[in-house]
């Protein structure tokens, strides 16, 4: 049997040119692996066709939409995990999953070389390559996108000349990257960041003054970190995205402008459409105010700055990122309870809380008769609070 190469395919241009190019060029068999992560567009299994079409000897479709939700997205959600404390990691979180596949494909049909198509200038290549430098070391890598320079243009050229079963025609002027938990738009006008982004930019979102006259209200029900039930009808982690993508997409709710840090150096304007994402991360950190102590909050609101930078940075397989996990797992002990807010105008208010698990003592918060806070300890607690401050103030001013 002839070498195989274990193809990420999308069903795109790049992947699609990908599977002749590869047979040509190396003389090796591809296996085309097509992941459905909740991305919606084109049917699957008119994805695995085209790869047949386009020369794979055999085309693979993974329905991985609950596993993305549960061992992905929810982590995610549980590490209030945002990059720059803005950008939901849309792509970043769906990478491991796929090299997981990729991997696992390499394995049951004989392959010896993994390849994706991404480019030298983004994260992506890093996410890809690291993951499988990690879980498999023994496979080659191939990026022909990337090693080869391919530009859109030679892409198509080589389509036409070697009659590729793919439209070509239809060129649009973004980059587009989706899934169930979001969206990511990149490219075209919107690389001059002056210019604001056009109504045709968006997808999961309306805009925001569209249901402006009718606010959405619902209550979310966690149970140890992880949503269960909206407005009271359990939902699994895939049917809670999903449902918010509806509700709060409606309402214009999870449009992000995000100028980032790229790991490569440079930086790059991305738009991001990510409605369920951004409400389950609020809700769920709003949760947190309520039930955990405070110094373990305070510490963990550090973690969840360094994981979302572990897993941006593709080191989802390292051992800081499953360390940081376990800690993860260890706080959402206390994680439960209903968050009630309000979706409008593009965006999220909370206004109810309720915990069987909360720290909040009425008794002990309240100004008003009933009042259990003995406020004769406060005095000598402010006091040697500040001692050490005092202390040193004291010495540096020679006194």
């Amino acid at each position: 049997m002839a070498e195989r190469v274990i193809l990420a395919y999308s069903g795109g241009l790049d992947t699609s040119v990908a599977i002749s190019w590869i047979g040509r060029e190396t003389g090796k068999e591809v296996v085309a692996v097509a992941i459905d992560l909740g991305q919606g567009g084109e049917d699957m299994e008119v994805i695995r066709q085209r790869a047949l079409d386009c020369g794979a000897v055999e085309a693979v479709v993974v329905d991985a939409r609950n596993e993305f939700a549960d061992e992905y997205c929810l982590p995610t959600v549980q590490s209030n995990a945002l990059y720059m404390d803005r950008y939901p990691l849309v792509s970043a979180i769906s990478r491991p999953l796929i090299v997981k596949h990729l991997v696992e494909n390499a394995r049951s049909h004989g392959g010896t070389v993994v390849a994706h198509g991404c480019t030298g200038k983004g994260n992506d290549q890093v996410r890809f390559e690291v993951g499988f430098n990690t879980l498999a070391p023994e496979l080659e890598v191939l990026a022909p996108v990337r090693d080869y320079a391919w530009t859109r243009e030679k892409a198509i050229r080589f389509a036409e000349e070697n009659a590729i079963p793919i439209n070509v025609t239809k060129k649009s002027p973004f980059s587009i990257d989706q899934n169930v938990w979001g969206r990511a738009v990149e490219t075209g006008f919107l690389e001059d960041l002056w210019n604001a982004p056009t109504k045709d930019v968006y997808d999961y979102t309306q805009d925001p003054t569209v249901n402006f006259q009718a606010p959405d209200e619902l209550v979310i029900t966690f149970d140890k970190g992880r949503p269960i039930a909206i407005d009271g009808r359990p939902v699994s982690v895939l049917e809670a995205i999903q449902e918010l993508n509806t509700r709060a997409g409606a309402q214009g709710v999870g449009r992000l402008d995000v100028v980032e840090d790229r790991l490569v150096g440079i930086k790059s304007r991305e738009i991001y459409e990510a409605p369920g994402a951004m409400v389950l991360i609020r809700a769920h950190e709003e949760l947190e105010h309520v039930t955990l102590e405070r110094e373990l909050g305070r510490y963990k609101r550090r973690t969840d700055q360094k994981w979302a930078e572990l897993v941006y940075d593709g080191l989802w397989y390292s051992p800081l990122k499953n360390a940081l996990d376990t800690f993860v797992e260890h706080t959402q002990e206390h994680v439960s309870g209903d968050i009630r807010l309000v979706l409008h105008g593009g965006g999220i208010q909370v206004n109810g809380r309720r915990s069987g698990e909360s720290l909040y003592d009425f008794n002990l918060a309240t100004y008003d008769e009933g009042d259990t806070f003995d406020q004769s300890s406060a005095k000598g607690f402010v006091q040697l609070h500040g001692l050490s401050s005092k202390i040193a103030f004291k010495r540096d001013q020679g006194l």
